[in-house]
């Protein structure tokens, strides 16, 4: 099975394993959640222990590991939550994807401890280029920058520092205030007023401080009212 028009998807389950057929692109777009339809994405309904030698799952396993042997309902399931073996062009791509989400992650999250500034995207990539570290195309930026984190300290100082905000804005301007608010740090709390104003409370990192005050002043005119605990 080495053309590229189809791959594998497997699944292990206490030692019994699972594969699928399918076609690389369609698949991958349905793991993402980004495709709906699976029988574009099946190259066969066959539901395989080997698919390499074609030895089929019998239905006493089917059953057990899946509680049925609807071959499209065990086929949704093997496909998001087994290991969909990629192709060299989609791993880089989805690799090369998430690293940039990763260096704009830690360009948001972490400052220079001596200057309170982030550092250049450039010399957030020229770091993890030294550093090596590896990237997992499905696991979420988030998710992997702790362990990314600690191997750059070693070759870059990042420090995490956090303000707390309080933010009042007028009724005229909350509605469009909202998604600025909540598309920028961690929403603490939310309280509508009486008068239709919005209180928010917002904790984000230092380093993004100046630019969340220019965006919320665009919002609102400049109208919005904002303390530092």
């Amino acid at each position: 099975m080495t053309d590229t028009k189809f791959t594998i998807v497997r699944l292990t389950l206490d030692g019994d394993k699972f594969e699928l057929l399918v076609k690389p692109d369609p698949a991958l777009e349905y793991k993402l959640g980004k495709r709906a339809d699976i029988s574009s994405v099946l190259v066969s309904d066959e539901i395989y222990t080997d698919a390499n030698k074609g030895s089929r799952a019998s239905s006493e396993k089917m059953t057990k590991h899946f509680k049925t042997t609807d071959a499209t309902e065990i086929a949704k399931q093997i496909i998001l939550r087994g290991e969909l073996n990629l192709t060299t062009d989609q791993r880089r791509k989805m690799v090369e994807e998430k690293r940039k989400q990763i260096v704009q992650f830690i360009n948001r999250s972490f400052v220079d401890p001596k200057t309170h500034l982030p550092h250049p995207i450039m010399r957030i990539e020229a770091a993890m280029d030294e550093a090596r570290v590896p990237i997992d195309p499905f696991k979420k930026a988030e998710d992997q920058t702790k362990i990314i984190i600690d191997s750059l300290r070693k070759i870059l100082p990042l420090k995490s520092e956090t303000v707390k905000l309080t933010v009042t804005v007028p009724p005229q301007f909350a509605a469009q205030s909202y998604s600025v608010l909540k598309a920028t740090g961690d929403l603490k709390g939310e309280e509508w007023l009486s008068d239709g104003s919005l209180r928010a409370v917002l904790e984000m990192n230092a380093s993004i401080k100046g630019q969340f005050l220019d965006r919320l002043g665009s919002a609102t005119k400049g109208s919005a009212q904002v303390k530092e605990e």
